[in-house]
């Protein structure tokens, strides 16, 4: 009777244990957000609501005319029903690619406009996700932030399906914007570039080469940001000074010269960060 007792005892405590390693019953979604993010865990993922959108005006965006206008107009054809494209914006770092697509979520989830971040390697469960939101009235704008691929990333291909379509027509009310500072998502090796030759038994590796960095030229939409000037960056440190009711005098602006040195960069984020600093500082009490 001990023995069947203890056998019993042992085989509870073995059931425990394997519980707290199954992942857990999803949660319902929370469709009255506007903004989730994609988490995944063992192998599972779900949509998670972010009560707290990082919340950027259009205004604060400055030197990217061009491209916010064609972002803007893309968006609006695509809340309104209308043919619209992918969106890849490219470019040197802290110039605003990233801050100009959360803006979009300000100006427009009135007006039905949701935003899902997927990080790269979660780009996997992109076909999961778009049967989430198939049927749903919003529109939806699947944010992959940063985004570049190694050689094998199998992330690479799942983004190609919602991109191109598969057998099953992509859905209207999903649009990819993505994000990153290479040309080309895919690394282009040094090796690449030689004459042809067989590679791993392949006849034409300039086929696969050729695949490999083309995943660029799918999204519809591809705009390119550039680096700051001296003066633009200033203009910027001045306006986010401005935002926390701060003059940009001539201390300020010594500052924010000094500031971008110690960065070695002149760009939208090393100027927030500099106004943040400087603002922070001023307002500090004795």
């Amino acid at each position: 009777m001990d023995s069947l007792e203890n056998l019993i005892a042992r085989a509870e405590s073995l059931i425990n244990k394997l519980e707290t390693l199954l992942p857990a019953a999803n949660t319902p979604i929370d469709w009255s957000a506007i903004a989730w993010r994609w988490v995944a865990k063992f192998g599972k993922g779900e949509l998670q609501a972010i009560t707290h959108p990082h919340a950027i005006q259009l205004d604060s965006i400055l030197f990217a005319d061009r491209q916010k206008t064609e972002v803007v107009r893309n968006t609006r054809q695509f809340i309104q029903g209308l043919p619209a494209n992918n969106v890849l914006l490219t470019g040197a770092r802290g110039t605003g690619k990233s801050t100009l697509v959360k803006a979009l979520l300000t100006a427009f989830s009135g007006q039905g406009l949701r935003m899902i971040e997927v990080e790269r390697h979660d780009l996997v469960h992109l076909a999961e996700i778009v049967s989430l939101i198939r049927h749903r009235p919003e529109k939806f704008i699947i944010f992959c932030d940063d985004l570049t691929f190694e050689a094998n990333d199998e992330g690479y291909k799942a983004l190609k399906v919602v991109l191109d379509g598969s057998i099953s027509n992509t859905s209207d009310n999903v649009l990819v914007y993505a994000t990153s500072n290479r040309k080309n998502l895919m690394p282009e090796m040094f090796a690449d570039n030689l004459p042809a030759r067989s590679a791993d038994g392949e006849i034409r590796p300039g086929d696969t080469i050729e695949e490999k960095t083309a995943l660029s030229e799918r999204f519809g939409l591809w705009l390119s940001f550039y680096a700051f000037d001296q003066d633009e960056y200033l203009a910027i440190a001045a306006s986010w000074l401005s935002s926390f009711d701060i003059p940009f005098d001539e201390d300020a602006r010594v500052a924010a010269l000094d500031f971008s040195l110690t960065r070695g960069a002149r760009s939208g984020r090393v100027a927030y960060q500099f106004a943040r600093d400087y603002a922070g500082k001023q307002k500090l009490a004795p």
